[in-house]
């Protein structure tokens, strides 16, 4: 787990990358192609880059390049990931903070990655002569061949995931920016907990955190090695969001069962966000409307906060993804008849 501590300072000062960065997408894209991790997303992807490859040498030359320093699992050397732009990075900003990466940081963190005092073997190349320029020109062919004809589909992805998160911000402050980030991260005021493979404490210490939504980021947030850097925390998104052209107000009732998908549509419209006001919005029972926003709350499509003597509730960018990031009439205006029963937490469709 990675422990994110914050001061004061730092909630003023948590910023949402408002487009993908090129070099963390190309760096956790060399991850996702080393391995078979998660197939429904990245198969389609493997499979045209693989195609690339037999038909470009010059593509198949910069991947062995880039493996050489990009292991699908364990520590990547930071200098591959300068600081990114919140406002939206350009490959070739961030190929030139990589060409003029200082000889002392090179070897140090390529020492750190061969796990040893001094780099040895291929990477002990890159610290020579020409190996900062042949990595970098590895890396902008590897983007042209690999990443460059799927961009569009990479930036409407983070796109789409800003505007929701942002819709969050707008409705319930940092404090729902920052628990719209479950599943994969649970804040505890004041430390953000993030799933992560190793145990680590960051302390941002008034520096502020960057929140970079990333494609090619699987399963669980990444982060910098150096605590000392500019804090970032990448995390995953959604690969095939739903639109207001797809979403369907049967197909999310078929999901979810009527009277939670009417609850989760009164949440999300941002107007009745308490649990009596999404009660009486609705049309069912105090205790009933209660355990459809717990359920879901554990599934990650809403997250709840205190405020003053009320909790209020607030859904998640993957919740207004399942409604097509706005409510569906049908569901928003349509009552739902109570009919008193409980529900199992098993097995229930609401």
């Amino acid at each position: 787990m990675l422990r994110i501590h914050f001061t004061a300072r730092d909630l003023l000062n948590v910023r949402i990358a408002r487009q993908p960065d090129p070099l963390w997408e190309l760096m956790c894209s060399v991850c996702r192609i080393q391995t078979r991790e998660g197939p429904v997303d990245f198969d389609p992807w493997r499979d045209a880059a693989r195609r690339v490859l037999r038909a470009d040498p010059l593509a198949l030359r910069s991947l062995h390049v880039l493996r050489t320093v990009i292991p699908p699992l364990g520590y990547i050397p930071d200098f591959l990931t300068p600081a990114p732009d919140p406002a939206g990075a350009e490959l070739a900003a961030g190929l030139d903070l990589v060409r003029a990466t200082p000889r002392t940081r090179l070897e140090h963190e390529l020492a750190e990655l061969s796990g040893a005092r001094r780099p040895s073997g291929r990477l002990a190349e890159l610290t020579g002569s020409g190996g900062l320029a042949l990595l970098t020109e590895a890396l902008r062919t590897y983007h042209d061949g690999l990443l460059g004809p799927h961009w569009a589909r990479v930036r409407a992805a983070v796109e789409n995931d800003v505007r929701a998160r942002t819709h969050g911000l707008l409705s319930g402050g940092t404090q729902a920016l920052l628990d719209g980030l479950r599943p994969f991260a649970r804040w505890r005021s004041p430390v953000l907990e993030v799933d992560f493979p190793v145990a680590r404490d960051l302390f941002l210490a008034g520096r502020g955190l960057l929140l970079l939504p990333s494609y090619f980021c699987w399963r669980r947030p990444t982060a910098l090695a150096d605590p000392d850097l500019r804090p970032v925390l990448v995390y995953p998104v959604a690969k095939t969001p739903f639109d207001s052209g797809a979403a369907t107000a049967d197909g999310v009732v078929r999901l979810l069962g009527r009277t939670r998908a009417a609850v989760l549509a009164r949440i999300a419209d941002g107007r009745t966000r308490t649990t009596s006001e999404v009660a009486a919005a609705v049309g069912v029972s105090l205790p009933s409307t209660s355990h459809q926003i717990g359920v879901l709350r554990e599934g990650g499509l809403i997250t709840s906060r205190r405020d003053g003597q009320y909790v209020v509730h607030t859904a998640t960018p993957l919740g207004l993804n399942l409604l097509g990031a706005a409510a569906p009439p049908g569901l928003a205006s349509a009552p739902v008849v109570d009919d008193g029963r409980s529900r199992s937490r098993r097995g229930s469709t609401g």
